[in-house]
């Protein structure tokens, strides 16, 4: 299990190498793996519900009509797509990989699942993008609360991954918890836990990469 008190320590000097941006940069966590063999189909695709707030949260896009979609315009999820304009996307390749790039998740009446796989399946898949399927009736804002204080974590053909955490207006034990929410979910996909983890570094959007000197085994 990662040490999140350790964390803190890094984060704060992580955010301190490179504090005199104009903007407010994200913070990222990067974790290295040793001893799994990435040719042989290894890989991380998970989402993971951070417990702190982002001060920017995920942007998530909703697919649905009717009284669903009126219900997502209303909890104001950042796009609402009905059928038509999904038809009318999948003509325009470009437009629709700008789309999918712009929006962190997405989401999906049941009912138009089908549809979705159909005309943009093969833009959304290879992204790890998929809409999760809400169900009828289903409270929609809850979903999106969900969705938008997540992350997508991935590593495949590779020995290392990177996600946002936060940014670095945040506290440092806020940032922590969160690290530690995806660090405890990655250590309970690897074969052997904590013991495939080579090192856990943090980073400032433009600042260097700094390195958690010991992980607790």
């Amino acid at each position: 299990m990662a040490n999140e008190s350790q964390f803190v320590e890094v984060i704060k000097q992580a955010k301190e190498s490179d504090k005199d941006r104009k903007f407010n940069q994200s913070v990222e966590m990067i974790m290295v793996f040793r001893d799994v063999d990435v040719k042989k189909g290894f890989a991380i695709s998970e989402t993971v519900q951070l417990p702190k707030k982002m001060t920017t949260p995920a942007s998530v896009c909703i697919m649905a009509s009717g009284d669903m979609g009126i219900k997502a315009k209303s909890a104001k999820a950042d796009k609402v797509m009905d059928e038509s304009e999904l038809t009318k996307l999948s003509t325009d390749k470009k437009k629709a990989k700008k789309l999918i790039n712009d929006y962190d998740f997405f989401l999906a009446d049941t009912k138009l699942m089908p549809a979705v796989g159909k005309k943009l399946g093969q833009l959304l898949g290879p992204r790890g993008k998929m809409p999760t399927p809400v169900p009828f009736n289903a409270p929609i804002e809850s979903f999106l609360e969900r969705f938008r204080s997540s992350v997508k974590i991935k590593a495949k053909g590779s020995l290392a991954m990177s996600c946002k955490i936060g940014e670095e207006n945040m506290d440092d034990a806020d940032l922590a918890a969160n690290a530690n929410a995806v660090a405890t979910t990655v250590e309970k996909i690897l074969p052997n836990g904590s013991k495939n983890v080579r090192k856990i570094m943090f980073k400032t959007t433009m600042g260097k990469a700094i390195r958690v000197e010991q992980v607790k085994k």
